[in-house]
């Protein structure tokens, strides 16, 4: 893992939360994913959501 991965993780916590029928992806810096009714898909939001806060962190180096 690069120190930029490292780096987007600590800074990025997400989890998965359930409502209902419904799944959604949180991030510790405030982002909230939309709600799917497969948690799969709210993963893959997550995963989206932390690898374009790497991108941020790669334009700004």
């Amino acid at each position: 893992m690069s120190p930029h991965q490292e780096q987007a993780q600590a800074e990025h916590r997400t989890s998965t939360v359930e409502q209902g029928p419904f799944c959604s992806a949180r991030c510790s810096c405030g982002w909230r994913g939309p709600a799917r009714r497969a948690r799969s898909k709210a993963r893959s939001d997550a995963a989206e959501h932390i690898a374009s806060g790497e991108q941020d962190h790669a334009a700004r180096a």
